[in-house]
């Protein structure tokens, strides 16, 4: 049986010496804040005992933070990955103590949706979520707004012009990019379709908006089909997949503008037809990677997660700190492109 990490241990896995970490632990004097911090991180990675004294010691004095987050799909590894970051960056913040609240809203309906963004933002003081845009969020935002508790959207934009602030990709450069890689990788031009969750998804408009203009731009031969409501829900798109894979035999390709890729991806292994078609999706899981080696797909576009939380814990931070600002924001993060031979 292995024993358990000494103070050494912990000292040589933080790069300090032990009397650093002694000073740490007991409080005899002062250590600067990204000293403590470091070993209290080594000490989480290595397994060390007293790793619940080294926090309270590392964040006793500084100012507690109430940070809400509302996700949706808690069984989908993406929004998994994404909580995992929230609370990664909401620990590392520097020069806070900081407290993150995840929640997850399974429903699309708006009042389901607008009573997780009240009952959140009554309990933390400032939320971040990902919705579609709905007047009834809008509302709530506004009663928030009012109350002090900043509201900012992820992912897809929502209550423009009332919430704090937008932070996530450029979804319109998102379906640009999508239109930009079928176009210069089909042998010749054909039909191409694109999936969007909701029309209520503002982020989802906004690819389907890019994506259609880059190939009335550039790319005139293309004939970009009917979009193709998929409610981000997997069995819908495999049979939509299905569906127009069998109508449109000149399909040069398509675009998943939000959820439910992995059910174009089964209809695709299901047909056999990996490598037949231009195939982008969004962000980068286990299923979307397999896709990727198998040549299923030809593109992921994915959102850098860990930059953005970071990011957006120091927006939430600075609006608690300052007040409403004085004009909504939009923090854009950049395009992270995968494809076979970068996975």
């Amino acid at each position: 049986m292995a024993s358990r990490p000494t103070i050494a241990d912990l000292a040589k896995a933080a790069g300090v010496s032990v009397a650093t970490v002694d000073r740490v632990l007991n409080g005899r004097h002062k250590v600067r804040e990204d000293t403590a911090r470091r070993v209290y991180d080594a000490a989480n990675e290595i397994g060390f005992h007293a790793v619940g004294l080294l926090r309270q010691r590392v964040f006793e004095g500084l100012p507690q933070y109430k940070l809400g987050f509302v996700l949706q799909k808690p069984d989908h590894h993406f929004y998994q990955a994404f909580a995992r970051e929230i609370e990664i960056a909401v620990q590392n913040h520097p020069g806070i103590r900081g407290v993150a609240q995840i929640d997850f809203c399974t429903s699309q309906t708006p009042s389901e949706l607008a009573d997780k963004l009240r009952e959140v933002g009554g309990r933390n003081q400032a939320v971040a979520m990902t919705a579609p845009d709905y007047p009834a969020l809008s509302v709530v935002v506004e009663e928030l707004k009012a109350k002090g508790v900043p509201v900012f959207s992820l992912l897809s934009d929502f209550a423009s012009g009332i919430r704090e602030g937008y932070v996530g990709l450029n979804n319109r450069k998102a379906g640009r990019t999508a239109a930009w890689m079928i176009a210069k990788t089909a042998k010749k031009p054909g039909k191409v379709a694109v999936f969007v969750g909701s029309h209520r998804f503002h982020g989802h408009e906004l690819r389907e908006i890019g994506f259609r203009s880059y190939f009335r731009e550039h790319a005139p031969d293309f004939e970009v089909l009917d979009t193709l409501v998929n409610l981000e829900t997997v069995q819908i798109t495999h049979e939509a997949t299905l569906d127009l894979l069998l109508r449109h035999p000149d399909l040069v390709g398509f675009y998943v503008a939000g959820g439910g890729m992995e059910g174009a991806i089964s209809a695709i292994r299901e047909e056999k037809l990996g490598g037949k078609h231009i195939v982008v999706v969004n962000e980068l899981t286990p299923i979307s990677r397999a896709a990727l080696a198998d040549e299923v797909v030809t593109m992921a576009i994915a959102t850098p997660l860990a930059n953005l939380c970071r990011e957006l814990v120091q927006l939430m931070v600075e609006a608690v700190d300052s007040g409403p600002a004085t004009a909504p924001g939009q923090t854009f993060l950049p395009l992270e492109l995968y494809v076979p031979e970068n996975i």
